[in-house]
């Protein structure tokens, strides 16, 4: 994503649902001197992660803001660039979010826009929701509300920022699998990551919840190494082009 904006020194970087600031920190590094990073999510509660994950690390050229996706209280023409990694996809209105940014960029800006590719190049993220549904404890979720996957269809990302008024858009897959020790560290990480597997395991007995433990890793045998560890396939879409 940042090799896809070219930055320059000097420029001004808007991160959308920037979370605890990871990719945009990168870019701040980029536009030194005299750019400025404007990192922003649509909680308190993840800008204050960013602010101390900024200081930590000396990053001083960054300015921080409770921004929503759908309307961004900026001025048009205001930013250089735009990023924002799996964060468009999850909002009610994506065409909107993409209008937006599209509106706050300035003639000739650029915009990098990551979503994640389909359910089956993403076994990482479905394997729980699918142990789940298989045993009986969740119900299939709707392919078209708002959720991880509903921009990975074949030409929805493109279309939707082509529809925006954005141009030469190039829309290229990464592979981003990830490893684990073995799965209980996946399941843990799976119950900090998502409160609808948090909320769901915890209203289940302990037999039940030792059920989806099973399941889970029978569903993982296949990407299961000999020392029980796991490398669980992912693949994300990112998404560049201009104003």
């Amino acid at each position: 994503m940042i090799e896809q904006l070219a930055l320059q020194p000097g420029q001004r970087v808007l991160e959308l649902a920037a979370g605890p600031g990871d990719t945009g920190f990168l870019a701040a590094e980029l536009i030194r001197p005299g750019g400025t990073l404007v990192c922003s999510d649509g909680t308190e509660a993840m800008l204050e992660l960013a602010r101390a994950r900024a200081t930590t690390a000396g990053i001083e050229n960054v300015e921080f803001a409770r921004l929503e996706l759908e309307w961004i209280d900026l001025p048009t023409a205001s930013v250089d660039a735009v990023l924002c990694r799996w964060g468009i996809m999850l909002v009610v209105d994506p065409q909107a979010a993409a209008h937006e940014i599209r509106r706050v960029l300035c003639s000739g800006g650029r915009a990098a826009i990551a979503v994640w590719d389909s359910a089956q190049g993403n076994p990482w993220a479905t394997i729980p929701g699918r142990a789940l549904v298989k045993l009986g404890h969740a119900t299939p979720p709707d392919p078209e509300a708002p959720g991880m996957f509903v921009l990975s269809a074949p030409g929805r990302l493109q279309d939707l920022l082509e529809s925006a008024g954005f141009l030469d858009v190039l829309v290229e897959a990464v592979q981003l699998d990830r490893p684990y020790a073995g799965v209980e560290a996946y399941v843990q990480e799976t119950l900090d990551l998502s409160d609808v597997f948090s909320e769901a395991l915890g209203g289940l007995s302990d037999g039940q919840r030792e059920e989806v433990v099973d399941e889970i890793a029978s569903l993982a045998e296949p990407f299961t190494a000999a020392d029980g560890s796991l490398l669980l396939p992912g693949r994300s879409l990112v998404a560049a082009a201009g104003a």
